[in-house]
């Protein structure tokens, strides 16, 4: 998401040296809880104050709920990377190669988490591998200070979070619900629009629409930090985007049905008046959701939305992950540089971070570009603007234009530019690595920086050697699953979700689909193929609870006592439904689909 969104609800912004005064703003908050951070960090004199001033870099976002909710996740990820640090340094302290290999496979499970998960979950799955990377890899030598490492780690962040929290709420940094709303309100549209136009929607704009819809799904979950509203707000936005998605397949059927022929005109009519009704109710639902959202209460039903999983691609990711870590590693054990710690730490921090990139390589070639211009603004700042100096004030003056300047950059629409501001300043300080008393040693900087450098050339030449899932290779796989939960859809795999969560977890992977490439457009075949897996799973699912409510209802009986006298007669209307499918599955060259139990 551009970091720039609280700017959305501001009709006319004023605009001064061609930035918003929201992304001033914004920028001004960073610099303060960097500052402060640092501050409180020298005063309690922490092993780590630098860990204090990342944090603010990394929970720079310019609504009060998202910042808080990376805020949590970090903390988290935090505790169980130093709990894992104890673990692998106190049984592999002494085993060198084994106990590389055990970060390796570390850092394996911990990609393969953040493949499982979305948005700050998948962060903070990744955090856990790059605090192992800070905790243990750094002290690989000196195991009994792991410990000590840690809790100066969990004490640094603690201050940053803090300092985060603190100053956004100060400064009244802006609430996120509101762009929300206007978000979800404008694709309310959108799904009304794709309904009321003349023909059948193309494959192409209901594709686009269902992965802008599934797109905020992770954003919603920031609400629950924003107020004590939160939870009522989430669940609120959470109903209305699942009841679009369930909007706009319902649309897609009815455009579907055939022309009205003299002998189907009486069920072809009731279908679309059942049709007709769904959606105006569906669309009813849409907007009291969306004004539940914007008072903090409950929505009249709250519907889950649940996110796809593909393990096969998770898989694959972390066994990428774990084997260039341990080519990267042993590459240093062959070369028998000393001090090669750093190296290797960012190295597991980058290969994480690229792990909940939706492009790895082009995360790697940005992460290239960034740690020489990291590096450079340090020594500028280190020995050409501090140059010796120790006071706190003139660090924080200092600071002030390049923090800034950065976080301004992080405010652009641009994700390109955006994400390039916010690695050079993560990477930035980082390298700089403010103390109390600020070293100025040149060999220890230029050690640093070259071993920077070459952590970010070592990670994507590990890339080009070992290339990353390609979005070819990850549409198949995605697209072969779509086939197969299709056909296997009547044996129960998931009715456990209703047929509007289940719509909505459909909807999770054709948003997969579309982002495996990036940027690059798709295939329209490949987006009508998914789209027909679509329709035709959410048509069996509509279908299948009908027929349960039917079963259920005052014609059970009925129905029963049908079956005890012709149980033939019973079975044949329920042996129509396959064949029905199975001949349009034919026809859409798509996976048959088995019998199904209702």
């Amino acid at each position: 998401m551009p970091v720039n969104a609280a700017s959305a609800a501001v009709p006319r912004p004023l605009v001064f040296a061609g930035f918003p005064a929201s992304s001033w703003a914004f920028a001004l908050r960073v610099w303060l809880a960097m500052t402060l951070a640092l501050y409180v960090s020298f005063w309690l004199e922490l092993d780590s104050p630098s860990s204090s001033a990342l944090t603010v870099a990394v929970l720079a976002l310019p609504t009060r709920g998202q910042g808080m909710e990376k805020a949590g996740y970090r903390l988290v990820a935090t505790v169980i990377g130093v709990v894992a640090s104890i673990a692998i340094a106190g049984l592999f302290s002494q085993t060198d190669g084994l106990l590389l290999a055990v970060l390796g496979m570390w850092v394996g499970l911990c990609v393969y988490v953040a493949g499982m998960l979305d948005g700050n979950r998948a962060y903070a799955a990744a955090l856990c591998c790059i605090t192992v990377a800070l905790v243990a890899v750094q002290q690989i030598d000196t195991p009994l200070q792991v410990f000590p490492t840690g809790v100066a780690r969990g004490a640094a962040i603690g201050i940053g979070v803090l300092a985060v929290a603190l100053v956004n709420e100060v400064l009244a940094a802006p609430n996120y619900h509101p762009v929300l709303a206007s978000r979800i309100e404008g694709l309310h549209g959108r799904v009304t629009g794709l309904a009321q136009a003349a023909g059948h929607p193309s494959a192409t704009a209901a594709a686009s629409l269902l992965h802008d819809i599934a797109a905020l799904r992770p954003e919603i979950a920031s609400l629950v930090t924003e107020s004590s509203t939160g939870t009522p707000r989430t669940e609120a936005a959470r109903s209305a985007l699942v009841d679009l998605v369930s909007a706009l397949s319902l649309g897609r059927m009815l455009a579907a049905l055939p022309a009205a022929s003299p002998d189907k005109v009486g069920l072809i009519a009731m279908s679309r008046s059942w049709l007709q009704a769904e959606i105006s109710r569906k669309n009813a639902q849409v907007c009291s959701s969306l004004e539940a959202l914007r008072e903090g209460t409950h929505p009249h039903h709250a519907w889950r939305a649940p996110l796809y999983r593909s393990r096969r691609i998770a898989a694959e990711t972390a066994a990428r992950a774990a084997i260039s870590f341990m080519l990267i590693a042993l590459f240093f054990v062959l070369t028998g540089w000393p001090s090669t710690e750093l190296c290797l730490t960012l190295v597991a921090a980058i290969i994480g971070l690229s792990s909940i990139s939706p492009a790895p390589r082009i995360f790697a070639q940005v992460t290239v570009t960034a740690m020489p211009i990291a590096c450079a603004l340090a020594g500028i700042l280190k020995y050409l603007v501090f140059n010796g100096v120790s006071e706190f004030q003139l660090l924080a003056i200092g600071l002030a234009p390049v923090v800034i300047g950065l976080a301004l950059l992080m405010s652009l629409p641009n994700p390109m530019l955006s994400s390039l501001g916010r690695l050079v300043l993560v990477f930035m300080i980082a390298v700089l690595a403010p103390t109390n008393p600020q070293s100025y040693d040149p060999e220890v900087f230029l050690v640093t920086s070259l071993f920077a450098c070459m952590s970010a050339v070592l990670v994507f030449a590990a890339q080009m050697l070992l290339p990353p899932l390609s979005g070819d290779r990850r549409v198949r796989l995605l697209l072969g699953e779509a086939g197969r939960e299709l056909d296997h859809l009547g044996r129960g795999r998931t009715r456990h979700l209703a047929p509007e969560e289940a719509a909505f977890r459909d909807a999770a992977r054709i948003e997969q689909i579309l982002t495996a490439n990036g940027a690059l457009p798709l295939d329209r075949q490949i987006t009508a193929k998914a789209m027909r897996c679509f329709d035709q799973a959410e048509t069996l699912r509509r279908c299948c609870a009908e027929l349960d409510r039917l079963r259920q209802g005052p014609l059970a009986g009925a129905r029963g006592t049908r079956a005890r006298l012709s149980p033939g007669a019973a079975a044949a209307p329920s042996s129509l439904l396959p064949r029905r499918c199975a001949r349009r599955q034919r026809e859409a060259n798509c996976p048959p689909i088995r019998p199904s139990p209702c």
